[in-house]
């Protein structure tokens, strides 16, 4: 499995609709992205109605949420159709970034299904968070959450950045280790 820290790979699939989607198109963007197993069934529609009605909420914190699995275009339309998704669903019916990125599968009644899995992506493609066997209830408000969380952390880290850049050197390890023994 990919691991945080990563860049996500790049991907050009098409969402329901036949639209052709990379990860460029969310440059600079936090950018949620879910594989469920299959379209239609109970988790998959569960996880599906709650992005679509947190979709607000992401949107509010400058987060894109898409989803993908190996249904193909119409699948996606019908299931998206069907449910009013507001959300993406992109279709990954050779399972390249899916097994790019490594996700595990699990067989139910003899067929293999890939396992619910979620990776949080940066503005700068980078990969923050990866969530494996995810448990479709709740999972969107977690997200919003944790990347809350990361959003903050980052924004101490750049402000941290700052006071140290401005007008004076950065001490380096060295000499906050002889600063320390000092003390």
């Amino acid at each position: 499995m990919l691991a945080a820290g990563n860049p996500f790979p790049n991907f050009s699939l098409p969402n329901q609709e036949g639209k052709i989607m990379k990860l460029s198109d969310f440059a600079g963007q936090w950018l949620v992205i879910y594989f469920y197993p299959k379209d239609d069934t109970p988790g998959c529609t569960t996880q599906g109605k709650s992005f679509t009605a947190t979709k607000a909420d992401f949107d509010a914190a400058g987060i894109k949420v898409v989803g993908v699995s190996a249904d193909d275009v119409t699948s996606h339309r019908n299931f998206s159709h069907k449910f009013a998704f507001t959300i993406d669903l992109l279709s990954d019916t050779e399972s390249g970034l899916m097994k790019t990125l490594g996700i595990g599968q699990a067989e139910w009644k003899g067929m293999k299904f890939w396992e619910r899995t979620t990776f949080v992506v940066d503005g700068n493609g980078i990969i923050r968070k990866v969530y494996e066997k995810v448990n479709p209830e709740g999972h969107e408000k977690v997200l919003l959450d944790d990347i809350a969380g990361m959003k903050q952390k980052a924004a101490q880290r750049e402000h941290s950045h700052e006071q140290w850049s401005a007008g004076r050197p950065r001490p380096s390890t060295r000499m906050l280790m002889l600063m320390l023994m000092l003390m």
